[in-house]
């Protein structure tokens, strides 16, 4: 029973990694939102929320669960699209005009073999496997941007004020951190599928996996930033050169990455339309039948539009903010005694003004000043690299074929 729920535990932790990777959250967060479950005696975000605030609390709830794992899916597409068309480029006679370099093509072979297949499982515990697969693949990618950052970096000159410590619209930054930090909605998922399902656990499965993704992410962000400074793309492999070999390499780990996370976000959509419309456990025909809807429609989205900063700042803004910051505060403090500025209550009630804070400002300036999108344009600097390589190998092939006439002669 022991090695049962050490095992589970670690197929939690590496599930809830996989959900959360790309940045770290304050997992301060993430326990006050099972606190108020046990509180109030409910094992789901929905039903805490209902609890909580009743029906229209739990109708506003519903929308933002599945609104941010739907969003989160098109985002994942549309990374999936951008990262392994380059990646099959690379290989002998596909160039671009080919059906592989095609985006469109890219997407629909992708979800159709790989991430409908596995977002068909029942089971939850049954994607530990494949989430500790992505996190392998994910400490690839940051020794991948780590070296290209001491090897390619120095050849980029850096912006204009690229260390200055933040700009203006330094908050719409924050609604993506916050695409990336969530975890909230698939808390309980993860939650129920300990063995040992308390909150000391839940603490211990918390703390290993947000101290993880918190130092890969900070990995990451360091790597990239001083690599391209103020030319950072929303998907970082649309700024290395297509020519790039350790870059390939590292976009098909990433892609592979990605298709191995889709499923988690496609487990809470299906739940959320589960408990909302049919209250009940679906039937394998019901389950099949929702899944594919919910797939067909975000790839079909995810087809028409493909510029992936803007879709993770709104996401953000409105689906993640509110998840991460307002509606678990919201819910413990109106559990817990006490005033909201006293003992452990006042955390939350600082959260809760930061979120409307964060929330409000974002989707205005997204609005006003949306983030550009170079969607499959080479940058200007792989020219200047290209131009590099091909005069390191002319010069080496004048070398050699001045020491081949020196033999001959």
């Amino acid at each position: 029973d022991a090695r049962k729920s050490r095992n589970s535990m670690i197929s939690a932790s590496f599930n809830f990694i996989n959900s959360i990777i790309g940045s770290g959250i304050i997992d301060y967060s993430i326990i006050l939102l099972i606190k108020g479950g046990n509180l109030s005696g409910t094992n789901s975000y929905q039903s805490l929320v209902h609890s909580t605030f009743g029906f229209p609390g739990f109708v506003i709830l519903s929308g933002l669960q599945f609104l941010y794992p739907f969003i989160a899916m098109i985002s994942y597409n549309i990374t999936i699209g951008d990262t392994l068309t380059k990646v099959f480029q690379r290989i002998p006679g596909v160039g671009p005009d080919h059906i592989l370099a095609e985006r469109h093509f890219v997407i629909i072979l992708s979800t159709v073999v790989f991430t409908l297949p596995l977002s068909l499982y029942r089971n939850i515990e049954r994607l530990g496997k494949v989430s500790f697969l992505s996190m392998v693949l994910t400490v690839i990618i940051l020794i991948i941007v780590i070296i290209r950052a001491a090897t390619f970096g120095p050849q980029i000159l850096p912006t204009d004020d690229a260390w200055a410590f933040a700009k203006w619209n330094a908050i719409q930054a924050v609604g993506v951190m916050s695409f990336a930090f969530i975890c909230h909605h698939n808390s309980f998922l993860i939650y129920g599928s300990l063995e040992q399902p308390t909150l000391a656990n839940w603490s211990q499965v918390t703390h290993i996996s947000v101290g993880s993704a918190l130092i890969i992410s900070a990995g990451f962000a360091v790597a990239g930033y001083t690599t391209f400074t103020g030319y950072t793309q929303g998907d970082i492999f649309e700024n290395y050169c297509r020519n790039d070999n350790l870059a390939t390499f590292g976009r098909f780990c990433f892609g592979i990455s990605i298709i191995t996370t889709f499923p988690l976000e496609c487990f809470v959509t299906r739940e959320v339309v589960s408990n909302v419309i049919c209250s009940r456990d679906l039937s394998k025909t019901e389950h099949a039948a929702i899944t594919m809807l919910i797939v067909a429609v975000c790839t079909s989205i995810s087809l028409a539009y493909d510029c992936l900063g803007v879709v993770l700042e709104l996401n953000g803004a409105l689906s993640a903010t509110p998840l991460i910051f307002i509606i678990p505060s919201a819910c413990f403090l109106k559990l817990s005694s006490g005033r909201w500025f006293d003992g452990e209550n006042l955390i939350p009630a600082v959260l809760i003004i930061i979120g409307l804070f964060i929330m409000i400002t974002g989707l205005i300036m997204t609005g006003i000043y949306p983030q550009g999108c170079s969607h499959g344009v080479e940058m200007f600097y792989c020219a200047d690299a290209n131009a590099s390589t091909s005069e390191m190998y002319t010069e080496k092939l004048v070398e050699l074929c001045t020491v081949s006439i020196d033999t001959h002669i």
